[in-house]
């Protein structure tokens, strides 16, 4: 089988917990770069990493990578991409999206009209037909271009992989469900009869992905995805990756999670989010507000993403909300694990408490921090590894 470069895209401080992902699935030659995760494999992990992937944008073809300075040489590069080999003679090919940081060519439309002018010209000469109808399955090409260097991709998703098919509602501010499944994996939590929490839940997209993640359930394996319709990938191997997917679910575990929210309309929205994704019996949803909450548990993790100030609250009643927050955790779970993601700049004094760790995240394009707070079952296990 012919092996090819993938790249898994992924948000500015999430490389890691992809790559992570890519190594856990097997793939091979596994390298972060700034934005994206690349690997190799066969077309057999299209659909594997399309299906399992929980933390990743889009998994693409890398067709190509080359330095570029005029549209001449763009030209000529993008024609000696032996595209026929993944575009049928019916296929559709658009330029879908052209990026350029600090490059001569800059004008997006033209680096898009020369890309497409150069693959029909390849293909052309590939298939010996001057006209192409473009109304089989779609092909979209991305063209990423920093100080020069373009990567030619195709992308093998086409709606991004943060859409489950759960979440048919959403609130003001939604977080994006790779987001979610990614702070989530950062927090180490994964059941272990020790509960999660997310006292600000919204429409409850913490909770689901955790408990996907808990009980192994493949993020991609209800959905589809634009490659499915390619001809160079075999149905059997679409069917292979879910089957293997399912197989790997584990319904029988226990696991305890918790996301309350003080708006009784979103806690309604996450109730029927939960259950579109199957997962209502595992979660206990409740309307009330995090000051009034009290847990049975002497150790847990707490996993939320409150409002920052931008667009809910403003940044004045954030820093009240942050304060009682900082107070309730200190005094009703003070041996918790706690995990928390926010733009707002004084967190940790507003809190009441400097993190053991933070990471700059992007949620939606806001430049965050993932503020993490070990707890003492979460700092014995460390001090154990390290000794």
């Amino acid at each position: 089988m012919e092996n090819y470069i993938f790249i898994a895209s992924a948000s500015m401080g999430l490389e890691s917990i992809v790559r992570d992902e890519c190594q856990e699935l097997n793939f091979k030659n596994v390298v972060a770069f700034n934005g994206r995760v690349e690997f190799e494999g066969t077309l057999a992990d299209i659909p594997k990493a399309n299906i399992n992937l929980r933390c990743a944008d889009r998994a693409f073809i890398k067709m190509g990578e080359f330095k570029a300075t005029t549209f001449e040489e763009l030209f000529q590069n993008i024609k000696k991409i032996p595209w026929e080999t993944i575009i049928d003679i019916n296929g559709e090919f658009p330029i879908s999206w052209v990026s350029s940081v600090k490059s001569k060519l800059y004008s997006l439309s033209d680096i898009q009209k020369i890309t497409k002018k150069a693959i029909v010209e390849r293909l052309k000469s590939k298939y010996r037909k001057d006209l192409f109808p473009e109304n089989g399955a779609r092909y979209s090409i991305k063209l990423q271009a920093n100080k020069d260097i373009f990567i030619v991709m195709i992308d093998t998703s086409g709606e991004p992989l943060h859409k489950r098919g759960y979440r048919k509602y959403i609130n003001l501010a939604p977080l994006k469900e790779t987001m979610a499944a990614a702070l989530v994996k950062m927090s180490h939590w994964n059941g272990n009869n020790l509960p999660l929490v997310d006292p600000m839940c919204g429409t409850g997209t913490i909770a689901i992905e955790a408990a996907m993640i808990a009980r192994n359930i493949a993020p991609g394996a209800n959905r589809n995805f634009e490659s499915e319709k390619w001809k160079i990938i075999p149905e059997e191997y679409w069917i292979n990756a879910r089957d293997e997917a399912y197989s790997k679910e584990n319904l029988d575990k226990s696991i305890k999670i918790y996301a309350s929210d003080i708006d009784s309309e979103v806690i309604k929205i996450a109730t029927e989010n939960a259950k579109k994704a199957g997962l209502l019996a595992d979660i206990e949803f409740k309307c009330a507000d995090f000051r009034d909450l009290h847990f049975k548990e002497s150790h847990g993790s707490l996993i939320t993403n409150p409002p920052y100030g931008d667009r809910l609250l403003t940044y004045d009643e954030v820093a009240v909300l942050y304060q009682s927050f900082g107070e309730m955790c200190v005094q009703s779970i003070p041996k918790w694990s706690y995990y928390i993601i926010t733009s707002y700049e004084n967190f940790e004094t507003i809190f009441g408490k400097k993190a053991t760790k933070n990471r700059k995240l992007y949620n939606g394009g806001i430049k965050c921090y993932y503020y993490q707070y070990y707890g003492e079952k979460l700092n014995k296990l460390k001090n154990t590894m390290e000794a």
